[in-house]
């Protein structure tokens, strides 16, 4: 075969044109960097951001606290034991992303994650001790050789980093705008940042459609869940800071990846939204997956049994149930008695018990469910995108930390070390003098349309991933799934292009628009990559294929809103933007700001 390995466009890319259909902004607030999201990677970098004296403005879709991170149970990886190392977490999460993480992105990680952590309990995090006392306790998750994984309240790890996070955001005094969707960046005439436009639904000092403008925005949106009929992700997961992203030209990448948890509370087939999570904590502990029979089906498929990578044992799950033409298969940890259960999964317990199931007496009925986005906007290792200004992290970001397939527990860490990355990267252009305001220009009147979708559209777009992007994907499904999306797009279109108009403008449109979006590229980059690596899983392509396919899938969106996949030479991202591309030249400025 083939690739497509055309060069990157210069820095700045090649805005779309392309906005969300939206009344003209209301009112207009200024700042230095405004962040979108509220989660750890959003307020880590809003705390740094404000202690290195940048105006700095948070938005976010709902609550302060209201984003994925408060739902996370297992916790954060970092190598803080005795006899641990940098090293040895690095070796554990390249293994688990299947040979595409970007090696260099994942040591700034794992030499950075420990100072991280340190950090966020300096800023108020309080995590579980030893039973002894004294120190931190550390369990242990899938696809870790060591106990590296930091937790709290036993298994309501985010809810107390978020606790932490959100008291200190609140203390510091940072301006935020809450119950706020963003809609689109604002750009100036060279392309660069100059902020977002939003709408706050009806709640605190401004209402309706409004702006930040600034000359820095980090996209802190979290992930995409919402594109599949069940997943582990709130409501609010609707991948709006992907479909923004691409609007406005930049790249994303290794969308085709999203992991899905193997361990999924089921809740019935026709069950849809969020669903709770089965921490792989819980794994860590000891728990064992078991088939109706009570068969340990884990046992010789991996070195590591039921603590092997997701991808690996939800492959195993979905195999037996197949094998068995069974909805579920089971978690059994009845062995951990009921104090056990009660002092480190208070949380699980309780979300079993609250469906009628209690894992003191009996196996839970497990499933995978759609859980992570591995893949997202394209950034370098300070975070920058390929459009000057607009910075991503968190899992709205792809650093090339994950690869394929995201080790546990990274997560939460990878927020903290890249948030702060960002900030020291905007502190440094402020020193620099080349964190200037900018003035947004409007698209031209007669610019590309946008047509908006349906609100129901959302619950066919979540069907259709479902039957045929979800933990199974071959070309027949993936392609019946790209026809289907195509005629929700094109039907759209067509009233657009009869009446004038499509939906109405509203938070339930918007977000059917931005599912729509993101399924189409998740869709175009799993057709495209033809063979089976981490959590992308093709039928017709069961191995893993280094010589064709250990490169990125990229896609940009085009005026036309078509969409353009390439594949990228090979394992190595090619650079992103320049902050200073519009800055004064002279003998000190640098061509590009070096990676230390």
């Amino acid at each position: 075969m083939t690739h497509d390995t055309t060069p990157t466009p210069p820095a700045g890319g090649t805005a779309t044109g392309l906005r969300l259909p939206a009344p003209a902004p209301g009112w207009a607030e200024e700042a230095d960097v405004v962040i979108v999201g509220s989660g750890v990677a959003g307020l880590t970098a809003a705390l740094r951001c404000s202690a290195a004296g940048l105006r700095t403005v948070v938005v976010t879709k709902a609550r302060l606290d209201d984003g994925s991170t408060r739902w996370a149970q297992g916790g954060i990886a970092a190598a803080l034991g005795e006899g641990d190392t940098p090293e040895q977490h690095l070796d554990d999460t390249l293994v688990a992303g299947a040979g595409l993480c970007d090696e260099a992105a994942v040591r700034t990680l794992v030499t950075e994650g420990p100072g991280a952590v340190h950090r966020l309990i300096a800023a108020g995090a309080r995590f579980d001790p030893p039973p002894a006392g004294g120190g931190i306790a550390l369990t242990r998750e899938g696809g870790h050789h060591r106990s590296r994984i930091v937790h709290a309240g036993g298994d309501a790890t985010g809810a107390e980093v978020s606790r932490a996070l959100v008291g200190a955001v609140r203390a510091e005094g940072i301006r935020t705008v809450e119950n706020a969707l963003v809609l689109d960046l604002l750009t100036d005439a060279r392309g660069h940042t100059a902020g977002v436009t939003l709408h706050v639904m009806g709640e605190g000092q401004h209402d309706g459609v409004g702006s930040v403008r600034a000359p820095a925005v980090v996209l802190a949106t979290g992930g995409m869940g919402q594109v599949f009929s069940a997943t582990t992700n709130p409501p609010v997961s609707t991948g709006d800071g992907v479909a923004l992203a691409l609007r406005a030209g930049a790249e994303v990448s290794d969308l085709e990846f999203v992991q899905f948890h193997p361990t999924v509370l089921f809740l019935g087939a026709g069950a849809e939204g969020q669903q709770p999570l089965v921490s792989e904590a819980v794994r860590g502990e000891g728990a064992h997956l078991v088939d109706a029979d009570g068969v340990r089906f884990m046992a010789g498929q991996h070195e590591l049994a039921e603590l092997a990578p997701r991808d690996i044992v939800a492959k195993a799950i979905v195999r037996r149930m197949i094998e068995q033409g069974a909805e579920h298969m089971y978690l059994d940890a009845r062995h951990f008695g009921a104090e056990m259960w009660e002092r480190r999964f208070p949380t699980i317990l309780a979300a079993c018990r609250a469906h009628g199931i209690d894992p003191v007496t009996e196996p839970v009925p497990i499933a995978p469910a759609a859980h992570y986005a591995s893949g997202g906007v394209r950034t370098d290792r300070r975070g920058r995108t390929t459009v000057p200004g607009l910075y991503a992290c968190g899992e709205v970001a792809c650093t090339g930390v994950h690869g394929a397939n995201r080790l546990a527990s990274n997560s939460l860490l990878e927020g903290l070390v890249y948030a702060e990355r960002i900030a020291e990267d905007l502190a440094a252009l402020r020193d620099r003098d080349a964190l200037h305001a900018r003035v947004p220009v409007e698209p031209p009147a007669d610019g590309p349309a946008l047509p908006l979708l349906a609100p129901e559209t959302r619950f066919a777009v979540q069907r259709v991933m479902t039957e045929g992007a979800g933990v199974l994907r071959s070309a027949a499904s993936l392609a019946a799934a790209a026809d289907r999306l195509a005629r929700l797009h094109d039907d759209a279109r067509a009233a657009l292009a009869e009446h004038g108009k499509s939906a109405e403008p509203g938070v339930d449109t918007w977000e059917a628009t931005n599912l729509l979006c993101v399924a189409r590229v998740l869709v175009a980059a799993a057709e495209r990559r033809a063979e089976t690596r981490g959590c992308h899983w093709r039928e017709d392509h069961p191995d893993r294929d280094d010589t064709a396919w250990r490169r990125h899938i990229v896609v940009t969106l085009n005026p036309d809103r078509s969409l353009t996949p390439r594949t990228t030479a090979s394992p190595a991202f090619p650079p992103t933007s320049d902050p200073l591309a519009d800055a004064p030249t002279g003998p000190d400025r640098p061509s590009r700001i070096q990676e230390p």
